[in-house]
């Protein structure tokens, strides 16, 4: 999986290409853990590339998502495809990111 880096303004964006499943979960959840333990507090995840994503990766997400609510923050999701979208509602996940 590859997963673009770059900070725009003060947000550091993540944008994974591909699917999000138990094969490539683990890589986005270093590289999330990663940027959250680097103390960064406003990041995006840019979801224009992906197609797919399991549970697995919703966990990730989760496990993210938790560490920011801890600093007063949310974790802000972008471009989330249709099918996407309905994982997250369907999941109950909404309510957890900001989502645009």
């Amino acid at each position: 999986m590859i997963i673009k880096e770059e900070k725009i303004d003060s947000s550091f964006v993540l944008s994974p290409v591909g699917r999000i499943d138990a094969n490539t979960a683990p890589e986005l959840e270093l590289k999330l853990m990663a940027v959250l333990d680097g103390g960064e507090t406003d990041v995006v995840v840019n979801f224009h590339m992906v197609d797919y994503i399991s549970s697995s990766g919703l966990r990730v997400l989760l496990m993210g998502a938790k560490k920011l609510d801890k600093a007063g923050k949310k974790m802000k999701l972008s471009n989330l495809k249709s099918q996407i979208m309905e994982v997250f509602n369907i999941a109950g996940f909404t309510a957890i990111f900001e989502i645009s």
